[in-house]
């Protein structure tokens, strides 16, 4: 970002609508890495995730023996951002796009990489890390005769110190293999299927960190989690075995949310392979997204089933195919809201949201080529949202330890 375009945007945020220490960085791009920059972009401002990086970070300073990984790139980086002394400017993420790159050959090219798979690459591998060193710090602690329960150290007998481990219970196994990531990010499907036979209905549970929903023309986020949950009947070929009956029986089923999570990521299918044409297409379909989303789509015994969500950021494609496009993010913060591409970082009207919705025109995704003269427009329009980020509006009064004064965040 140029000097002149940090001086605007500083500018344009400093007045009655900019609250607290909020910092403003566009990232360099190494040639490929939008997909990356905007998944960060949006993670940083989604307050849960950065909460928990910023106090890993903090963490790592205290204990001061942590050999680099993903994780710990990733906490220096939103560190760094954090600390700027300046509220707007650019950083380049090098350590971190270099670890990625080292760790992961699927990242480690010149071509163009999908923001989702990079997501769940990221989230799973941060999960994976703190389990590793959770497992790691209590093997030590066992070794030394002590080990940690909740927040009291409690010292064993050397006859008794080798055998915690064995006397570890489900639950506890359970509890270690949980991490922060789980707390902000999963929630919990649950798979129904009733016997049109007996009338029996049996259930199982299938916990997520995001969720992937099917797009159709002209609609909308709430309509794509009601599809997602219609009903559906399994019969010839596909009749559902019935341990009631003892026989393959027709029967109904539906997925519904169980368990809403904190954090809400929804991911848009908007690359298929179509058969006809051999190859991937983008699905630029206009899906309208709310700032404020409810679901409807809930099981009879959800926890938190009437949870209500604040949209604060988006992961969007522009671009007509999935192998030649580029990835923006816009994200809320505080009463505003911003644009970031790549190290470009411009203040949004909240009236131009909806161009972010994708194209109204149903040539946007059959492979079909638009006239020659409508070329920009469709450059435009294809601006599609592909990965939404919903956090809970009841967030703060989740928080342990913490006493909210305010009905919404």
């Amino acid at each position: 970002m140029g000097a002149n375009g940090s001086s605007q945007l500083e500018k344009e945020i400093t007045g009655e609508s900019f609250i607290g220490n909020e910092h403003y960085y566009g990232l360099v791009n190494f040639g490929n890495t939008c997909y990356c920059n905007s998944v960060i972009q949006a993670l940083y401002f989604c307050r849960p995730f950065r909460e928990k990086i910023l106090q890993y970070k903090q963490q790592l300073k205290k204990s001061g023996a942590a050999k680099e990984n993903l994780v710990t790139c990733l906490a220096d980086l939103f560190h760094n951002i954090a600390t700027q002394k300046r509220r707007v400017g650019t950083i380049a993420p090098k350590r971190f796009i270099t670890k990625l790159k080292k760790e992961n050959e699927l990242f480690d090219n010149y071509m163009q990489q999908d923001a989702h798979e990079f997501l769940n690459y990221l989230l799973n591998t941060i999960s994976e890390t703190l389990i590793e060193e959770k497992n790691a710090e209590k093997d030590r602690q066992q070794r030394h005769g002590t080990i940690k329960k909740g927040n009291i150290t409690v010292n064993l007998a050397p006859a008794t110190a080798g055998l915690e481990k064995n006397l570890e219970t489900a639950a506890e196994k359970a509890r270690n293999e949980t991490t922060w990531i789980h707390e902000i990010f999963q929630g919990t499907l649950t798979n129904e299927t009733r016997c049109l036979c007996c009338e029996t209905v049996s259930s199982k549970d299938e916990d997520f960190l995001d969720l992937s929903v099917d797009v159709e023309q002209n609609t909308s986020i709430t309509h794509c989690l009601r599809v997602f949950s219609e009903t559906e009947t399994l019969c010839g070929d596909q009749k559902y075995f019935c341990e009631t009956c003892s026989s393959k029986q027709e029967a109904q089923k539906r997925m519904r949310i169980k368990k809403p999570p904190q954090l809400l990521a929804l991911h848009l299918k908007r690359f298929k392979y179509v058969d006809s044409l051999n190859r991937h297409t983008k699905l630029s379909y206009r899906v309208l997204f709310p700032l404020e989303l409810r679901l409807f789509n809930v099981s009879d015994d959800a926890t938190h089933g009437d949870r209500l969500y604040d949209l604060v950021a988006a992961v969007v494609h522009c671009g007509a195919t999935p192998n030649r496009g580029h990835y923006i993010t816009l994200v809320k913060s505080n009463s505003f809201w911003l644009l970031f591409d790549d190290d470009i970082v411009e203040k949004l009207e909240i009236s131009s949201m909806e161009e972010f919705s994708g194209m109204s025109s149903d040539c946007s995704g059959n492979g079909l080529q638009m006239p020659s003269n409508n070329q920009s427009q469709q450059q435009k329009n294809s601006e599609s949202a592909y990965i939404l980020f919903y956090q809970a509006r009841d967030y703060d009064a989740l928080r342990p330890n913490h006493h909210a004064t305010h009905a919404s965040i």
